[in-house]
């Protein structure tokens, strides 16, 4: 018989930890998860009772992530449903346009509240001399995705492009799905809301091709990624003026595959499991490092959030069709918004800066020497080098998006310009040689052949049950061999 103790200490598994939030590779939600799976598969047939299945369990994990903000999830879809269903009946123009200002003000309202007050307070003071305090407002998970998620529905609603559902449990659905609700990718309801009523069926291939990418998603975030950040990155960048130029430049190429391996792998994760699920998601990456310039890499990184940048900030802005002189402008400012989205620092903002600097300074050469570039971009000698610049130019911009502060970003790049000797390889081996093994085979894997992992995958068709077992257990052997006590949180958990 259970002891009072171990029933509190039972019940108390089911109850929001702020020190162990629950995410993909926490053992409860194997439990959950599992449970879910099965009675999501008795209820297959019941369409109103597993969406209903669904939001509950879905909720249930924002709540297991987050605490009570999840509230504010459902807050944001009661709102929202209103007022796309309104947008949508609404005949007069103006009356749609005012309520579409509505919707787009209260989300970006309770977004710049939670994530922009604080930020907001500092700047005032540094700049007028006053002294409020901050509010000190904690950051509910995941409200920047769910919210431009929120944007790009009554959006499409008002421009005829969606029309919204008239059940709240499907909208519910929408906004809150668990695999994608605490990190993203952001997804939009065109591609997904169809989905909804369609019925389950889940093929061999679907199931073959979520358990990779669910598996090559736990591998990127949890061996890899977790390594490199507990064993170089982190300290580094805590303190680059006591480490060497060598030290700090490959803390830099180090976090170039972190952040890469965190964000993609979480990624994969997410679309494999709502593969299993029934649904399918669009890529997130798509080996962004292998871009010949910064236009194709953000057409390869976080492509949910680059595309929607595209078309609910970029193109509303004019895009390139008002001149040349203003596209420029319309790629700085929507890359100087894309920092601010990810956080409330001026870190972010430059992190932006840079890259929509870039992108108008890419576009103006491409323009000065496409007759040039037409003949050179097809060699393969352009090419590698295109790669390498492009690649160390983002590796340059994450410096500042990882670094705590502008003092401790340029003490990295002062200790890399002027502290930076090979002399010492030999001992800067011997001391971290396993981390930089793991780093090659980061930047190793990533460079494969694009359509490599597309046949590996297609490979996994054939195994059968034995085979699936495998290849669990021995990503559960490296996954202990490499584990460590310490916890490292998602990067993107933060945004």
């Amino acid at each position: 018989m259970f002891s009072s103790f171990d029933t509190t200490a039972f019940l108390k598994q089911f109850l929001y930890d702020a020190k162990n939030p629950l995410l993909f590779n926490n053992g409860f939600f194997v439990y959950l998860f599992f449970v879910f799976m099965v009675l999501y598969y008795l209820l297959r047939n019941n369409f109103k009772a597993r969406t209903n299945l669904f939001c509950l369990t879905s909720l249930y994990f924002f709540y297991k992530a987050s605490g009570f903000f999840v509230v504010l999830v459902i807050i944001s879809a009661i709102a929202d449903f209103i007022l796309s269903n309104a947008i949508y009946k609404q005949k007069e123009q103006h009356k749609k346009k005012l309520l579409l200002i509505v919707s787009i003000v209260s989300n970006l309202s309770l977004l710049f509240y939670f994530k922009y007050t604080d930020f907001a307070i500092e700047i005032l003071n540094n700049t007028f001399s006053t002294h409020l305090n901050p509010l000190n407002i904690l950051l509910p998970v995941g409200i920047s995705f769910y919210t431009f998620e929120n944007i790009s529905y009554t959006v499409d609603v008002y421009k005829g492009e969606f029309v919204p559902v008239k059940k709240f449990n499907e909208y519910l659905l929408f906004l809150s799905f668990f695999p994608k609700l605490v990190m993203g990718p952001i997804v939009r309801a065109r591609d997904f809301v169809p989905q909804i009523s369609q019925p389950f069926n889940i093929t061999k291939e679907d199931f073959s091709e979520g358990f990779f990418l669910i598996i090559t998603g736990l591998f990127k975030k949890l061996i890899i990624s977790d390594y490199i950040t507990l064993n170089l990155v982190n300290y580094i960048f805590d303190a680059p003026e006591k480490y060497s130029g060598l030290e700090n430049l490959f803390a830099v190429y180090g976090y170039a595959v972190v952040i890469y391996c965190d964000f993609s792998g979480y990624s994969s994760i997410a679309i494999g499991i709502a593969r299993w699920l029934g649904f399918k998601i669009p890529p997130n990456f798509i080996s962004p490092y292998q871009s010949l310039d910064i236009t194709e890499f953000w057409r390869r990184w976080h492509i949910s959030l680059s595309s929607w940048l595209r078309d609910y900030l970029y193109i509303p802005l004019g895009g390139n069709k008002l001149g040349k002189i203003r596209q420029y402008f319309n790629l700085f400012a929507t890359m100087l918004l894309g920092g601010l989205w990810h956080g409330a620092s001026l870190n972010f903002i430059f992190w932006g800066a840079l890259h929509g600097i870039a992108l108008a300074i890419h576009k103006l050469w491409g323009e000065a020497t496409k007759n040039i570039m037409a003949k050179w971009s097809k060699s393969g000698l352009y090419k590698f080098f295109a790669i390498v610049i492009t690649f160390h130019f983002v590796c340059f911009c994450w410096i500042f998006f990882k670094a705590k502060n502008f003092k401790s970003a340029g003490e990295i790049i002062s200790q890399i310009q002027h502290h930076l000797v090979f002399n010492i390889w030999n001992q800067f081996w011997g001391n971290y040689h396993s981390v930089l093994i793991m780093i090659f085979l980061g930047i190793g894997l990533h460079f494969l052949p694009e359509n490599y992992s597309n046949k590996i995958s297609f490979k996994f068709q054939k195994l059968g049950i034995i085979g699936f077992s495998a290849i669990f257990l021995l990503f559960a052997l490296a996954y202990g061999f490499f584990k460590s006590s310490e916890q490292v949180m998602p990067i993107y958990l933060q945004f």
